[in-house]
């Protein structure tokens, strides 16, 4: 077998294996030990994680990259409630509000991108955002969706975990 560079110590050495990356000096076998001992406390430290995560947790996880995705598929267009041009940060304007019409909360027709000062300090604009809304997405799609906001719902962690999933994936085609 070829010589080798140590991973830690940079010295050449006869590796006894294809798989080894480092010598037998004592610093060099502390390292590798406690490099190991480090990556298996993180695998251990996110599954525990994972598992002491409520449905809470999720939501606000699966909602963030909902939003970021929001923020993604809208870019460059204006405020769907002033239908001016964003400047600054950029929100993701829920149409029915996320907290009371959990049936909708995730929905791509009820959710666009709005500025600050329409979506934090005038909360929506939502008779502006109702007349743009129809320009965008319909009447009849609209309609839809007044029909499913009036409708009650609970996720599941499961339901949570795959709209988070769906949503890391769209993301990524970005």
């Amino acid at each position: 077998m070829k010589t080798r560079k140590c991973k830690y110590c940079k010295t050449l050495f006869q590796p006894i294996t294809t798989l080894q990356k480092n010598c037998f000096e004592p610093n060099c076998v502390t390292d590798w030990i406690n490099e190991t001992k480090q990556k298996q406390w993180t695998k251990r430290k996110a599954k525990l994680k994972a598992e002491l995560m409520t449905v809470q947790d999720y939501v606000k996880l699966a909602q963030q990259l909902f939003n970021k995705y929001i923020n993604l598929r809208d870019n460059g267009l204006p405020c769907i409630s002033c239908n001016k041009p964003i400047k600054g940060r950029v929100n993701a304007s829920h149409y029915y509000n996320a907290n009371n019409h959990w049936n909708v909360r995730f929905n791509e027709f009820n959710v666009h991108s709005s500025c600050i000062t329409c979506n934090q300090y005038l909360s929506g604009n939502l008779i502006e955002y109702r007349k743009y809304l129809i320009n965008k997405i319909g009447l009849q799609q609209l309609t839809l969706l007044e029909a499913e906001a009036n409708k009650t719902r609970k996720f599941t962690v499961n339901e949570l975990k795959e709209i988070i999933n769906t949503y890391k994936e769209k993301i990524k085609q970005f």
